[in-house]
């Protein structure tokens, strides 16, 4: 049993829970969602013999809503000063969902030293060509009062049909976080000031051993698969595309990203993954 913890921040704070023992794992939920991400992919983690921080982005969750400046960089930044906290004399594995990827792409590029492995869901390493007319209707979309749910039920296609049997509880508690309206107002900025083209600048800074892991239907994407094996290339890394999974195959195929996932971080962290 986890208690939710925060740490200080220039702007405000930050909500973070760990569960386990071992060298640290961090991981970074997506943009307009909540730490409870990875309820799915920690117990893997944990039986492998590793300690697991599950942070909140900025004004999503537990976070304050009192920060005015959002995205990759800024959430890098938190990340390494969590790392900081939980474990200052080593190296600390990431893992990063979606703009969560992206964010632990930076901090391994900023502070090498840090960084020891990276496991990338669902990434977003550069910035998606969205027409003009698709970035009109997600702010059309994301206006109060209908915008809190409105992302709700976008946040569920993006399980391509195959979402958790819990990811209504999920879902309500997604919601319940973003109805409040600071952290309304907190997650529609960091929409309006995300953008991942610093990231795609500093691919080549990248030297941790990485896991790509993509669904292969995924919807954020035109051919997930093309995507995961540029950022494979980039990178040098490890490549896991799951056929009939979505944006979030950690929670919609936990049975076989799980264990990948945790072969590949103990495997680098030198712990065992439990039978």
């Amino acid at each position: 049993m986890s208690t939710t913890r925060w740490i200080d921040r220039p702007g405000g704070r930050v909500a973070y829970d760990v569960t386990g023992t071992g060298p640290l794992v961090i991981a970074v939920p997506g943009m307009g969602d909540v730490r409870q991400e990875y309820r799915h992919l920690v117990p893997h983690l944990v039986r492998g013999g590793l300690r697991v921080a599950t942070t909140d982005l900025r004004g999503h969750g537990d976070s304050d809503a009192t920060f005015t400046r959002f995205g990759d960089v800024e959430t890098a930044g938190d990340v390494l000063a969590l790392a900081d906290e939980l474990s200052p004399g080593a190296p600390v594995l990431l893992a990063g969902s979606s703009m969560g990827a992206a964010a632990a792409l930076w901090a391994a590029a900023e502070r090498p030293e840090r960084v020891s492995a990276l496991v990338l869901l669902g990434p977003f390493a550069r910035d998606a060509r969205t027409p003009a007319l698709a970035r009109w209707l997600m702010r059309v979309a994301l206006l109060r009062p209908w915008g809190p749910r409105a992302w709700v039920t976008y946040h569920r296609s993006l399980f391509a049909g195959r979402p958790p049997a819990d990811h209504a509880d999920h879902a309500a508690r997604n919601l319940a976080a973003l109805r409040r309206p600071a952290h309304w107002r907190a997650f529609t900025e960091t929409v309006r000031q995300l953008t991942h083209a610093p990231v795609e600048a500093r691919l080549g800074e990248v030297r941790a051993p990485a896991l790509v892991v993509m669904g292969g239907k995924d919807p954020d994407f035109p051919d997930p698969a093309a995507e995961a094996a540029w950022l494979g290339e980039r990178l040098g890394a490890e490549v896991l595309v799951r056929p009939v999974s979505g944006h979030y195959p950690h929670a919609d195929d936990a049975a076989a990203v799980g264990p990948a996932v945790a072969a590949f971080l103990t495997r680098v962290a030198g712990t065992r993954v439990d039978a």
